[in-house]
């Protein structure tokens, strides 16, 4: 397919967002055509796009408001409603502070009223049960929602799939741990409620998907960064073992030191100790009697604890990677792997230039002596060199070596195929970048690819950019399908394997060949 082409194609695929960027709330809902769906809970009142071929359904509660006497405890049902509900916008998002300057929301503000999913399909499905893939969004379990418009459904649903999105609870109101809460949870479990959220959510996909054309036997999830370690979680839990069938992870996992899930008694520790010193009481009645607002402030300020996810003893009986090792995870075909650049050098080398003997210090600093052995498979010849080994060391100890050793053990006891990609394709630089910036592909910039929704950022997108974001779209959908990325008309993409551990690299050219860098991750593995 020639550039021309590929860039026709994703204009008119980018017709409804832009219509929706562009015209004010009124005239967009005159464009729009609005479509009514009978839940088990009530009906739905939906929209189909203007372009006529994506039905919308958004701001759906997948479970009750976790607020007053709810607060830190699992979801429970969503209640029924009478008439007609509106599902044309975004329900709120979790409560959560301005962490990342990159997320742009589209939805009310921040509430614990937020447990709300939404829906992308064929407006004219192309057969009667369609592959449903339900997206899981990052932000560290601290931050992110599900109305950012790099995350819009709407064309990877023309791909013949059902997009579903669900928030989930953050913070200290998602994974806030407490010896009171675990005596009442009845599983002797606290902490996980971000992560009981998106088992709900999978749950109210397997009830309700079929309403809407969708295949609750042919379920997909997929995550981005915290939502890449949710898969990882996900796929280990014996809590949502059957309700999907295939796993997609983009950038992060269970396996590395980054967002270690850490034990109950040690979360359950830090809990304590933050609700007495920092909001007054220990009582769990005191504690969610207070303003979500109170307790958010307290949480943001600088010596809180972080609160991420523990192994629980219910959502995960041990590690994500004891679990992986025992051969107990869901035994699915997985599709995952890392951009090309996840950190930046400043990782490792702090406000000092990169220069071979600055990246040496560094590396002695944190390998003592293994820093030779680093120095081999991260050469550091030149200042040019050892930017960019200090920036693949970076992005190897952050996200790079816990999504190969995630692979690793899959492919090890998961019995069932894998794909494993690199992404590369840099991004354009903006007009307005500073002299001296270099491309990249950096952290979550793939997510506008695979959603084929570059129009979302304002960079000056090439051919090669949409040629790009059409084939990963491609690739995600085809594996949704079948379990297989492999498709008609595209650059075959080899299993992940013993035999020479295939890996596709994303980019303008984009081929498949066997791994280079191998060496460096046993490495890091053998350091830990």
């Amino acid at each position: 397919m020639s550039g021309t082409s590929v860039a026709l194609l994703f204009k008119t695929g980018q017709c409804a967002l832009l219509l929706g960027m562009l015209l004010p709330p009124h005239a967009l809902r005159a464009q729009l055509r609005s479509v009514q769906q009978r839940t088990a809970n009530g009906v739905l009142e939906g929209v189909v796009s203007a372009d006529g071929k994506v039905r919308t359904f958004k701001g759906i509660p997948y479970a009750a408001p976790p607020v007053g006497p709810l607060r830190w405890k699992a979801p429970q049902p969503a209640a029924a409603w009478t008439g007609v509900r509106q599902a044309t916008g975004y329900g709120a998002r979790c409560m959560q502070a301005p962490i990342y300057s990159d997320m742009i929301f589209h939805d009310t503000g921040p509430s614990e009223d937020c447990l709300y999913l939404n829906l992308w399909m064929p407006a004219t499905p192309v057969q009667p049960k369609l592959p449903v893939m339900v997206w899981i969004y990052g932000g560290g379990f601290a931050a992110g929602a599900t109305s950012e418009p790099r995350q819009d459904g709407g064309n990877l649903s023309k791909k013949g799939v059902v997009v579903v999105s669900m928030n989930y609870r953050l913070g200290i109101f998602g994974f806030f741990s407490h010896p009171a809460l675990a005596r009442e949870s009845g599983h002797n479990a606290a902490g996980n409620y971000g992560l009981l959220d998106q088992v709900a959510a999978l749950k109210w996909v397997k009830d309700n998907i079929a309403d809407f054309g969708g295949d609750p036997g042919n379920v997909t999830i997929f995550g981005e960064s915290a939502g890449s370690f949710s898969v990882s979680a996900l796929m280990a839990s014996p809590l949502s073992q059957g309700l999907f069938r295939r796993a997609i992870g983009e950038s992060g996992a269970y396996f590395g030191d980054t967002l270690r899930a850490v034990s109950r008694a040690e979360t359950e520790k830090a809990g304590v100790e933050f609700a007495k010193s920092s909001l007054g009481t220990d009582s769990i009645e005191a504690l969610r009697a207070q303003p979500a607002a109170d307790v958010l402030e307290a949480a943001s300020k600088q010596g809180a604890p972080r609160f991420v996810p523990n192994i629980d003893g219910y959502f995960l009986p041990e590690s994500v990677a004891a679990i992986f090792a025992a051969g107990k995870q869901s035994h699915v075909p997985l599709l995952a792997g890392w951009n090309a650049d996840e950190q930046s050098y400043r990782s490792i080398l702090g406000r000092d230039d990169p220069t071979p003997e600055n990246f040496l210090t560094h590396a002695r600093s944190l390998y003592g002596d293994r820093a030779d052995s680093i120095l081999k498979l991260y050469p550091a010849a030149t200042a040019a060199q050892a930017r960019r080994s200090a920036q693949d060391l970076a992005g190897d100890r952050f996200i790079a070596y816990g999504t190969w050793k995630w692979m690793e053990m899959h492919l090890k006891t998961g019995q069932a195929p894998l794909f494993r990609y690199r992404f590369e394709q840099t991004l354009p630089l903006a007009a307005d970048a500073p002299a001296g910036a270099e491309a990249a592909a950096p952290h979550a910039s793939e997510i506008e690819f695979v959603f084929q929704v570059l129009s979302s950022r304002k960079l000056p997108w090439r051919p090669e950019d949409r040629g790009v974001s059409e084939l990963m779209g491609s690739y995600w959908s085809n594996f949704a399908k079948t379990g297989d990325p492999n498709g008609e008309g595209l650059p075959r993409w080899p299993a992940y394997s013993q035999d020479g551990y295939q890996v596709m690299h994303l980019r303008a050219d984009p081929g498949a060949a066997a791994d280079e860098q191998r060496a460096r991750y046993q490495l890091l593995d053998g350091a830990r």
